[in-house]
């Protein structure tokens, strides 16, 4: 019986580890300095063109 049991025990536990796996973590891509070079400069122009539409707005907004 002891040995039905223990077979029992762990095809069970052995299910339930089956069930709770994990999502597998995400790789980042490596990215090259040029690439994160470029990617910042064009962070950078953007933020840099929104303020300039943000500043256009509220200055016709004031007069």
């Amino acid at each position: 019986m002891n040995r039905k049991q223990k077979i029992i025990k762990k095809t069970a536990k052995r299910a339930k580890a089956k069930l709770n796996k994990h999502t597998p973590p995400t790789i980042k891509k490596y990215v090259s300095k040029a690439e994160r070079a470029a990617n910042q400069a064009l962070k950078e122009a953007s933020m840099k063109v929104i303020d300039e539409v943000s500043s256009t707005q509220t200055d016709k907004a004031e007069q």
